[in-house]
């Protein structure tokens, strides 16, 4: 493993900041990742059912796959290793369990990388996305994050802590809206995931690729469930 012994500093601090904004232009906010249906079928009906949930996500489910791909390619990057990256950039490509986690990872993973090359201009971020496109795969959010916070001497842990934060409050946010919750129970709820959003953290960075694994079979049936769901306010 390549030694994350960069500070993060005022500048790296700022890119974090925007890069993971709720106004960074991926369209995070038109995602539930299966809390749409979880709300619907009564499995999410207050905070403390969101907790649950959001940790569930995190520790077993999505954020633990993509905590663990994130750190991959953030070592890979400062390594200057783009084979290792397109690896990586291919594992993620099969690491998701129904259509629309797949069109989440994607979808956002384009939107970020095209971002990036128009703000802060070509770099390996852009190689490495148009070698996966050459592949006719299409590049992952997490990976590219990853890359990004490489490439701006981003130190690891604060970047994916970051990353993870923001997944959790962007489903958090997606259940103020449609259980509905108060503000102050949303506040409450991800202040709550601290805990989770650490363990996750902790977990990924003594991980490997070959440790890659979940075990959170209702977040995929909530979101396969929600492909079909008649009326929808998200697009997963």
């Amino acid at each position: 493993m390549t030694t994350d012994d960069l500070t993060l500093n005022p500048a790296g601090l700022m890119r974090l900041m925007t890069w993971l904004s709720p106004s960074f232009p991926v369209g995070a906010y038109t995602y539930s990742h299966g809390v749409e249906y979880a709300v619907e079928d009564g499995r999410v009906t207050s905070a403390d059912s969101l907790i649950n949930w959001v940790e569930g996500v995190l520790e077993f489910g999505a954020g633990r796959i993509d905590a663990v791909l994130f750190c991959a390619a953030w070592r890979a990057a400062r390594a200057g290793d783009e084979a290792a990256l397109f690896e990586i950039g291919v594992e993620a490509d099969c690491w998701r369990g129904t259509s629309e986690m797949a069109l989440e990872a994607t979808a956002q993973g384009r939107a970020f990388v095209s971002t990036m090359q128009k703000v802060w201009g070509d770099g390996m971020i852009t190689r490495w996305a148009n070698a996966i496109r050459e592949d006719d795969r299409l590049p992952s959010y997490p990976v590219a994050v990853g890359i990004a916070a490489a490439q701006f001497d981003v130190p690891l842990r604060d970047a994916l802590t970051a990353y993870l934060h923001a997944m959790a409050a962007n489903l958090v946010s997606s259940a103020v809206r449609l259980v509905p919750l108060g503000q102050t129970d949303g506040v409450r709820s991800l202040s709550s995931l601290d805990g989770a959003v650490s363990v996750a953290v902790d977990h990924a960075m003594q991980a490997e690729l070959s440790d890659l694994g979940a075990a959170a079979p209702m977040v995929d049936w909530t979101s396969m469930k929600h492909e079909t769901q008649y009326t929808r306010l998200f697009r997963s």
